[in-house]
């Protein structure tokens, strides 16, 4: 993974301010294991490794795009593993946003909206941790998302009325209103 983007992930969570002491105790965990680990944004580093996130909203703000995660079984948010083309944490939440919704035009607010960590089993049965940046992006007025071979299927929620075992989503959601 280049350098730069490691470089980049600190300078983003370094000058970010969230807006709850949660949040920014999440920051300061985040900073420590970046300064750590050289390797904190490639999937190889088995502790953890640093993804990015998308809560892609439609022009009104009145849904969210899910995704229907094949290996989780939960509807949740857009995103995944930064990759060695990625220059910026930022491009790779696009790149993940664009590439599981098939809609052009998305637009992304720069600057972190949610941080959260959580513990899965990878796909080599290896268990590890994620610790998520997520992003708000807006979709063009009338996008049609098209789902990837990395969904089970892809659809259009309202945001007051998100699909069962999803609850833990809202405070994401509500994070990306507040910059819609």
């Amino acid at each position: 993974m280049p350098h730069s983007l490691h470089a980049d992930v600190v300078s983003t969570l370094d000058s970010w301010r969230p807006s709850s002491g949660g949040q920014e105790s999440l920051r300061q965990s985040y900073l420590g294991f970046l300064t750590a680990r050289e390797d904190a944004c490639a999937r190889e580093c088995v502790p953890g490794h640093i993804t990015a996130s998308a809560v892609v909203l439609d022009e009104p703000g009145e849904r969210v795009l899910l995704t229907l995660h094949p290996r989780v079984g939960r509807w949740l948010q857009l995103g995944g593993h930064c990759e060695p083309g990625d220059a910026t944490l930022a491009d790779a939440a696009l790149r993940e946003a664009t590439e599981e919704s098939g809609i052009a035009g998305l637009k992304l607010d720069p600057e972190p909206v949610h941080l959260d960590v959580h513990a899965l089993t990878c796909s080599l049965g290896v268990p590890t941790r994620h610790f998520d940046v997520r992003y708000y992006v807006r979709a063009p007025r009338d996008a049609a998302p098209v789902a990837s071979d990395e969904s089970d299927d892809l659809r259009w929620w309202p945001v007051d009325a998100l699909p069962s075992g999803s609850e833990d989503l809202g405070e994401l959601i509500s994070a990306a209103l507040e910059r819609a």
